[in-house]
Order: C-alpha cells, then sequence, then structure tokens
C-alpha cells in the first residue's frame, strides 16, 4: 500500500513539473553493476540493464530535477552456503543466478558544476515485476514487492547526448519476510552502479 502512495505521489510530481519552464525529455539505456547485499548472498557483482525514458526540468541556470521511468533488471547470486543458513533453501540453490525486473522511478535533483557535468543525487522508487519462487521450498517469494533506494553520481552533458554514472543502495529489506536464516532473520538489500547513456529527442 506505502509503495502505491509512493507512486501516486511521483505521478504528481511529474504532472506539476510538466507546467514548469525548460522541460526537455529522453530516452536512455545503459548497463546495472549489482549485487543482493545480505546473508548467504555472493559478495560478486552481477551485470543487467535498464531502459527507459528521462525528463529535465530547469530551476535556473544551476538546479534541474530529472525524474525518469526504466526497466530494470537486476542480477546477482545466491552464495555458497545459502542452502545451509536459509531456512526453506531447496536442493541446487546455492550459486544460483537471480535475476530481478523492476519498474524504478529515480528523481534526483541536478546540480551543474560546469556547463558540460552535473553532480545528481535522491530517490528512486521500484516495483518489482517479478519474483523469483525457485529459491525456497512451497513456491514461496523470496523478494519484496517493493524497493526504495538513494542514489547518487554524475552526469556528462554533451549537446542532445547524456554520459550517467550513479551508485545506489536500498534503504529497505528487500527479503519478503517468507525468508529466515539460522542464525537471524536475512536482511537483503539491493546495492550498485548504474552506467546509461542518453539523448534528449524534445
Amino acid at each position: 500500500m506505502k509503495f502505491k502512495l509512493l507512486f501516486v505521489g511521483a505521478a504528481l510530481l511529474a504532472g506539476s513539473l510538466i507546467q514548469a519552464q525548460g522541460l526537455h525529455f529522453g530516452v536512455k539505456g545503459g548497463a546495472n553493476i549489482t549485487k543482493v547485499d545480505g546473508k548467504a548472498m555472493s559478495d560478486e557483482f552481477n551485470y543487467g540493464y535498464h531502459l527507459g525514458g528521462f525528463a529535465e526540468v530547469g530551476l535556473g541556470k544551476k538546479w534541474f530535477i530529472q525524474p525518469e521511468l526504466l526497466w530494470s533488471q537486476l542480477q546477482s547470486q545466491t552464495g555458497d552456503d545459502f542452502e545451509d543458513v536459509i531456512d526453506g533453501a531447496i536442493e541446487g540453490s546455492k550459486n544460483q543466478t537471480i535475476k530481478l525486473n523492476y519498474l524504478t522511478i529515480p528523481i534526483t535533483l541536478n546540480y551543474r558544476l560546469l556547463d558540460w557535468l552535473s553532480l545528481q543525487a535522491g530517490p528512486q522508487f521500484g516495483v518489482l515485476l517479478d519474483n523469483d519462487k525457485s529459491l525456497l521450498e512451497n513456491g514461496k517469494d523470496a523478494f519484496d514487492a517493493g524497493d526504495f533506494s538513494l542514489l547518487g553520481g554524475a552526469q556528462i552533458n554533451f549537446s542532445s547526448f547524456r554520459i550517467t554514472g550513479r551508485y545506489f543502495t536500498s534503504l529497505k529489506d528487500i527479503n519478503s519476510g517468507d525468508v529466515e536464516s539460522s542464525d537471524a532473520n536475512a536482511a537483503w538489500k539491493n546495492k550498485g552502479f548504474q552506467i546509461s547513456l542518453g539523448i534528449r529527442i524534445l
């Protein structure tokens, strides 16, 4: 419910931004380099991708807001001890690749440090579009339906092209609650980097 309210708020914000001056739109895509951080998960980063669109809303000469709507695939792996540590883990679930497909809405506040370089930071809201049922017995969902992250990075602005590098980390536990470890409740968080290329088309 709370994630629905967050998305409604984001939609209202986007509607109000349409009335702003200096509004531009573009498309973007790129690589996700991510992992699920937590007990019984691998520390290795894995590659996924993201595709979608963005807007730029001017707030003067130095500041602008950049809301985005992205399809984002995050990949990770279970650890060597997954079956030993996680209660209800099925046989063969260790060292298994996990693909989590999210619909994400990053909303960053950008500062033009130079004409061609902007610094950016802000929240990212995510809704999980599918869930991995192959990790636990009885078809239980391992991952929560929503995520909330903070991100920060920099963006190179060259004519209509945008080259962006970001780091993001979840602020909430994406464990669905069906996952328990033999030691304590397993807290899992998405972490990683995004590298993308975008082009402003309007």
